[in-house]
This record gives C-alpha cells, structure tokens and sequence, in this order.
C-alpha cells in the first residue's frame, strides 16, 4: 500500500495555526502544524509537533509518489494531477528549527528567468573563501571562479590578495535576517565588517520577503533594517531575488572589490609633483 500525505485539523484550540501535516521521510514520520492545505500563493510557516494526534479528524489522505530528503529540504511528489509537487525548507532562527512549506508555483515567483553572463568578473577569476561554518554553502557554479574553505574572521565569504582580506560578506535568508536584526546580533555583525576594506550583507530573497514573515512584526522588521543600513552606511544590505542572484552579485561584487584593491595599490607610490616655477 502506497505511503500518504494526511493533512487533518488541528485539534488545538485558539491556534493560528489550524491544520496538521504528517509526512512520512524514510523511518521517520514528520509531523508539522500550518496555516494552510497547500502553499498556494506564498510560503507557509510549518512548527513542527512531537506526534500525530490517534484522533485525528482527517482532511485529506493523498498517495505518495515520492519523498526524499536533499540536505536542507524535503521533496515532495503526490499522486494526482494538479498541486503535486511541492517541497519543506528546514532553517534555522534564533537557535531554532523553522520549516517553510512551497510549492513550484511559488518557488517560480520567486525565480526569475534570468541566464546570468558568463564573462569573468572584471576580468579576474577569483578565489573565494568560504568559511568553515556556512552550511549549504554557495558553489558558484555558473560562475567563473573558484572556492576553498577554511576558517574566516568575519563573514561567510571573503577574498584575500596576498593574505590580506579584501573584502568580506555575509549571507543570510531572510528569516535569519529578521531574527538577527531584532535580537541585535547583526549590529555586532555590520560593526565588524565595517571594519573591514570592505563590507557587505546579502540577503537571498527580495525585500518583499520582510513583510511575508510569519510571527513577525513586519514594520519592526523593516525598521530595522533602514537602522541598520544608516548606522552602517559603508556596508550595503543587499536583497537578491533567490540565491542564483545573491551568488551572481556577490562575484561581481567580489571582482569589483579586487580590481579597486589591485589600482589602489599600483597607485599607493605615486605621489603629485608640485608646478615648475614659473620663471620671470
């Protein structure tokens, strides 16, 4: 017998959140309370449930195609012929699990059908360095340049020339953006990239995603970042449509970062000669 998506009302009273989701993923049955019976106009915020109530008021029981875990998401394919595929994003915020429920449909919207340029970044191929800690980290593969890991000072991604730091940048999704804003840590954050030769944040989703958070005060969240960005004028807070647009500007970005690093310093000697004296 086929394995089934079940989606059931959610028996707790009061809750924003009125319906249940059980998936099953390999051995594991993954439980989950949400707001809608189908991601069909923006993502829905999933908060997972420790178990599947045995009462539970079914809503919908549909077959299984298909169901497999890919690093940070969960794909699913079900059995009938429209709203079938649809995937869970699993994040982290605030030190905690968070789960984003979309489907192509809306993943589409948010995908421009852009084929982004293969020249080199002003020319260079550069070396990237990724820090040892950024998880699902970006492989700029459509791009020409290349990626080491190791451990970084600041940032999540960063170039040297001749071991001196160029320039640093840190990635955040949207949710880890809100969460850092109002807790205070990017604060800390944007202070030690501004003391950097050069800083900045990216964000891998547009600047409408703010005031498409779940449990979130949408006006705070924006606030926040204008503060942010005024305080710390020197280093840009970047939203990009997805992450192909967050990995295409971040290599410009670093190009660009090089290039002006490698003028400055074939210009640094050279020094302005004073006017020959005019003679009577």
């Amino acid at each position: 017998m086929a394995e089934e998506f079940l989606i059931a009302r959610n028996p707790e009273e009061g809750t924003s959140l009125p319906y249940l989701l059980r998936l099953p993923v390999g051995g594991e049955v993954v439980v989950l309370k949400v707001r809608e019976t189908w991601p069909r106009t923006a993502k829905v915020y999933c908060h997972r449930v420790v178990e599947w109530p045995e009462d539970a008021e079914i809503v919908e029981a549909l077959p299984i195609r298909s169901v497999s875990k890919r690093g940070a998401a969960i794909d699913l394919v079900l059995e009938r012929g429209k709203e079938n595929r649809s995937q869970f994003v699993l994040t982290r915020a605030r030190g905690r699990e968070m789960v984003f429920w979309q489907s192509r449909k809306v993943a589409k919207q948010a995908r421009p059908n852009v084929a982004v340029p293969k020249a080199r970044a002003h020319g260079l191929v550069p070396d990237i360095v990724v820090d040892t800690r950024e998880r699902y980290a970006y492989k700029f593969s459509e791009q020409q340049a290349t990626t080491v890991k190791r451990a970084l000072p600041v940032g999540d991604y960063a170039v040297f020339a001749d071991d001196e730091l160029v320039a640093a940048a840190e990635r955040k999704s949207v949710e880890d953006l809100a969460s850092s804003l109002l807790s205070g840590k990017l604060t800390y954050l944007m202070a030690d990239l501004a003391n950097q030769p050069r800083g900045a944040v990216i964000v891998d989703s547009g600047y409408s995603a703010l005031f498409k958070l779940e449990h979130v005060n949408a006006s705070s969240v924006a606030d926040s970042v204008a503060e942010a960005q005024a305080r710390f004028p020197s280093v840009p807070i970047v939203f990009c449509e997805n992450r192909k647009m967050a990995q295409e500007w971040l290599y410009r970005w670093f190009g660009a970062c090089l290039h002006e690093s490698a003028l400055a310093s074939t210009t640094s000697g050279i020094t302005a000669q004073p006017d020959e004296a005019v003679e009577d």
